[in-house]
């Protein structure tokens, strides 16, 4: 039963509610539909999914509002949207109170079809209106319906080198085309390796930048559809122009670690644009060696690692327009065409998402100047600039600067980071690059003719096109820094896929990093089809024998076998399953999951049941002083049997639950028998009868903990010794890598010690996050030690020490997370740890029901709690037990000892 309020409300002994809303029907008063979306996303161009699902959300002031039934219009045109001319499915009056992933149900869906949509729905308190009309465009289903070739140019340039340090320039393509009728629709269907930048008549066609999504190539590419219509002249000529960068493709570096680093090949292009006419016909322009193609423009190379070199004299004004004299271009060629299969593009392209304004600027010396942009951010910069043809301007990355005020670029290893921008003497050049991108604070600009001013440089952020959906804040301000250096560091390593860091020589997927990391983000914003997506770059990059690379896509071919890195593939599909409550991504990647895990145990696991292999035991755990860390190496590894094994019986647990969400019931037993040898051998090998595991390091005692493995007769024994360390070993501080500090906060707290977790997370003496801030730093480092560490791995935007945090910020402080009874925020569990320490905290997140919201403050003595529960969703709300003082729920007072409320959607207060 559900608290809502109502006309009349009963009491029951049992400490829930139950309102009687007596003959109340408010028909389509303050009851509408919006966020209508199609596999997540809004109004997509070109999908690949034949029945695609559709969500949406309801909108009202009136509490308790919960959905009845709805029905589901699908039609070719907007004409035909309405109950009687439905061509494609009227779903009719469904009794159902599902609102998110409703799979399409009606007739078949062919290739290159525009299909519209809207909804209705029933609720408690009455009927909406239908909703607005939405659609989707079903992409190219099938190989056969690509009717063009691909084309590039499979060699360098005289002008262009071929080595570990390659210069390669972009390849530009173009064709004129007659449209000579009256265009009713164009549409744009493009795969651009490594990067793309589409053109038509002179105009940029989106605002996507360095697309498409990376893959890796052998495996799949993605392609990307635009509606061109407005850009497509009827009765005339017009032109096509693209622009092909290098990107992961023709990889950063060549013909080095070729065992190590994988190379794809030459960029190339494959594009198909069908337009159809008004009088019914259809066209079908496509790429062939009709086209026409250079390499000798103004982009004379570009590189992740490395940056841009652009000569703006060697620009060719109007040559993605009709008429552009292309008599010296050569024709393009037919090349081969990559490995991977096609597959529409269903996560975000990159955008530029925020522009940064540089703070100050100082001179070096004569021509050089250092810029701050105030913010370690990802992206480029923008240049003004006035001055004579052929003048050479330099622009230089970097994340800190040296004592004497040069950049600290020994951390960056062999990346040049360096845009170069040639004059061609204009009155004024607006210039920024295309396809590379850099993590940094502060610019060297040198060369520049005359004297720079701010006004002259804008910093481009750049990072997937997903928006933030969660809010957090607290009444201390170390927790609130954390935070904003969290979300600047997490949403600049969102590339496609999630990347260890932006700066260096390497911008790689580790999966590790992302383990428990991606729990957090996942509060912070809308990144579910990034992550659907990297879960498929890791079951691409599975081996026949069942091993999973620690790198996916395997850019990198790291096949270490460890049970951290690649077990980080499960931990992300529980993550999306709890989330969103979508089953098919466990169905998907079941059968990779379990051969991961047979192969492990064929290899690995002794007759004793313990897993002897481990590569990076707790990565990066601090040095006991910062003095002892100064000028060390970090990147050196301690595999540890400990971790492995007690990751493995942690898996068993995970997996017995995705075989019964599946259907593999035949699989649960053979998991839990394994799982119990598995915990059984952990005890004998690694429990001391001193009341600690393995070393009593903090991460031994942290992992049986956290994942269930300790008697209960010994629970306190290892709680008080991890606590002991942490306390007086440690001297109030933590002790933990990238693996302890994924279970740490949530670990303490569970335990009854939240103000333990506080000081930690509060604490700006080493090691801490807050010991980052208090050394200048505005995102989150890779070491713990980072302002001492030896520079060759030390990047000052990683995310991976973040661990658990962002998870307790949310769950535990805030206390919002998926209810158990229901996954994907469907039902909702609220549950604070009002901690002391803290007078207040705010948070809301943005789930696909609507807004979660969770606000308490303390006022004096009392605690002010206001809470939201988004429409057609519960919410269970669990009380401090401690509570000895009267608790009310919108002035009404709760009958004594009751400590868990059942609510439907609104707004409501306690007090206690």
């Amino acid at each position: 039963m559900i608290y809502t309020k109502a006309i009349l409300t009963l009491f029951f002994s049992i400490g829930m509610y139950v309102s009687l809303a007596i003959g109340e029907n408010v028909g389509s008063v303050d009851l509408s539909i919006n966020s209508l979306r199609t596999e997540t996303l809004q109004n997509p161009e070109g999908i690949d999914v034949k029945q695609p699902r559709l969500s949406w959300k309801i909108n009202t002031s009136i509490s308790n509002t919960y959905q009845t039934a709805y029905q589901i219009l699908v039609a070719s045109s907007p004409d035909l949207l309405s109950p009687e001319k439905a061509d494609l499915w009227n779903s009719g009056r469904v009794d159902s109170d599902e609102s998110v992933m409703v799979k399409y149900a009606g007739k078949d869906l062919a290739s290159d079809t525009k299909c519209y949509w809207k909804v209705r729905v029933w609720t408690n308190h009455g009927e909406s209106v239908w909703s607005e009309e939405a659609y989707w465009r079903v992409g190219l289903l099938y190989y056969k319906d690509w009717k063009g070739r691909w084309i590039g140019f499979d060699r360098a340039f005289p002008w262009e080198k071929i080595s570990t340090f390659p210069t390669l320039g972009a390849r530009y393509f173009r064709k004129e085309f007659k449209a000579d009728k009256q265009v009713e629709e164009a549409t744009a269907y493009i795969i651009g390796l490594g990067l793309y930048e589409l053109n038509i008549n002179g105009h940029k066609v989106g605002d996507a930048v360095l697309a498409p999504t990376p893959t890796d190539y052998t495996q799949n590419v993605k392609y990307n559809t635009y509606d061109i219509t407005q850009l497509v002249q009827s009765n005339s000529d017009n032109a096509i122009g693209v622009v092909l960068g290098n990107g992961r493709y023709f990889t950063m570096r060549q013909n080095y670690k070729p065992y190590k680093i994988k190379n794809f090949g030459f960029p190339k292009l494959l594009f198909q644009l069908v337009i159809r006419y008004k009088d019914g016909s259809r066209e079908v322009i496509s790429s062939n060696d009709q086209w026409k193609g250079t390499a000798d423009g103004p982009i004379r190379n570009n590189n992740e690692y490395d940056g841009e070199y652009y000569d703006a004299n060697k620009e060719f004004d109007g040559w993605d327009q009709v008429g552009f004299d292309d008599s010296s271009w050569l024709q393009a060629e037919y090349v081969q065409e990559p490995r991977g299969d096609f597959e529409a593009q269903l996560n975000e392209n990159m955008k530029v998402m925020q522009e940064v304004m540089p703070v100050s600027i100082t001179p070096l010396d004569q021509n050089r100047y250092i810029l701050d942009m105030g913010q370690n951010m990802v992206g480029w910069l923008q240049l003004k600039v006035r001055g004579e043809q052929g003048d050479t301007v330099k622009l230089r990355f970097a994340e800190s600067l040296e004592d004497n005020g040069e950049l600290f670029v020994t951390n960056l290893r062999d990346a040049k980071v360096t845009d170069t921008y040639v004059l061609k003497g204009a009155e004024e050049e607006v210039w920024e690059p295309n396809f590379t991108y850099h993590g940094f604070r502060f610019v060297e600009v040198s060369n520049y003719p005359g004297i720079p001013q701010l006004s002259d440089f804008v910093g481009k952020m750049v990072y997937d096109d997903i928006a933030t959906v969660g809010h957090f804040e607290t009444s201390d301000e170390t927790l609130n820094q954390i935070y904003q250096n969290a979300w600047w560091g997490i949403a600049g390593n969102y590339k496609g896929m999630p990347v260890d860091c932006p700066q260096r020589n390497e911008r790689q997927p580790w999966l590790g990093d992302r383990a428990v990391g991606a729990h957090g983000e996942n509060y912070m914003f809308d990144n579910v089809r990034l992550y659907k997506k990297w879960l498929e770059d890791i079951r691409l990059s599975q081996k026949e024998d069942g091993s999973i690379p620690d790198v996916a896509p395997a850019y990198w071919r790291y096949y270490s076998d460890n049970m951290t890195w690649p077990g980080t593939y499960l931990m992300i599909a529980n993550m999306l399953f709890d989330h969103t409550g979508d089953t098919s991504v466990l169905v998907h990647h079941y059968p990779a999951m379990k051969k991961w895990l047979d192969y492990m145990a064929t290899r690995y696991m002794n007759e004793d049941y313990i897993v002897t292999k481990d590569s990076y035991g707790d990565w990066v755990v601090p040095p006991p002083t910062i003095a002892a860390g100064t000028g060390q190496n970090a990147d050196v590894k301690r595999p540890s049997a400990l971790i492995s094994t007690a990751y493995y019986y942690y898996f068993m647990e995970m997996m017995s639950k995705f075989a019964r969400l599946t259907g593999i019931r035949e699989d649960i037993e053979a998991y839990q028998v394994l799982k119990d040898k598995v915990g059984k051998a952990f005890q004998q090998e690694f429990y001391q009868e001193e009341g600690y595991y393995g070393d009593n390091k903090m991460t031994d005692n942290l992992l049986p903990l956290a994942f269930g493995m300790v008697s209960e007769s010994n629970e306190q024994k290892v709680f008080d010794h991890l606590v002991e360390t942490i306390e007086v070993k440690n001297k109030g501080h933590l002790s933990t890598g990238l693996i302890g500090t994924q279970w740490l906060m949530r670990t303490l707290s569970d335990y009854g010690r939240a103000d333990l977790a506080l000081k930690l997370a509060t604490n700006r003496t080493y090691p801490s996050w807050g010991y980052m801030i208090e050394n200048g730093a505005t995102t989150i480092w890779e070491l713990w030690h980072g302002n001492v560490a030896k520079a060759s791995m030390n990047s000052q935007n990683h995310t991976m020490l973040l661990g658990d945090l962002m998870v307790w910020y949310y769950e535990y402080l805030a206390g919002i997370r998926p209810g158990d009874e229901s996954p994907g925020f469907k039902a909702i569990s609220l549950q604070p740890t009002f901690v002391e320490g803290l007078d207040y905290v705010r948070a809301s997140f943005d789930s696909s029901y609507g807004e979660i919201g969770s606000h308490w403050e303390r006022k004096g003595k009392r605690i002010i709690w206001k809470v939201k529960v988004p429409v057609n969703t519960t919410a269970k709300v669990v009380l401090p037990q401690d509570i000895v003082t009267k608790v009310s729920l919108d002035g009404k007072i709760l009958p004594e000892g009751q400590k868990e409320v059942s609510l439907g959607s609104g707004e409501y207060e306690f007090v206690f």
